[in-house]
């Protein structure tokens, strides 16, 4: 992978900086939507009442997956 330079500054970790801030913007927005209270009751309705059940709901095979990446 060639890196590109701009004014000889290094781009490389201006892009990492913009991808870590995005996931960090993900992560944040997703908690304040989990935090809505007529969400949490639209979860619980369906079933998914805490966040250990969202990620089962989620992710079926979540232990499964732990126990091999564990092997």
């Amino acid at each position: 992978m060639e890196l590109q330079q701009t004014n000889g500054v290094d781009t490389e970790g201006r892009d990492t900086l913009y991808l870590l801030g995005g996931a960090a913007m993900i992560v944040f927005g997703a908690g304040l939507i989990l935090s809505t209270p007529l969400v949490r009751k639209y979860l619980s309705g369906m079933g998914v009442g805490s966040v250990g059940n969202l990620v089962q709901a989620a992710i079926p095979d979540f232990e499964r997956y732990l126990k091999l990446r564990s092997m």
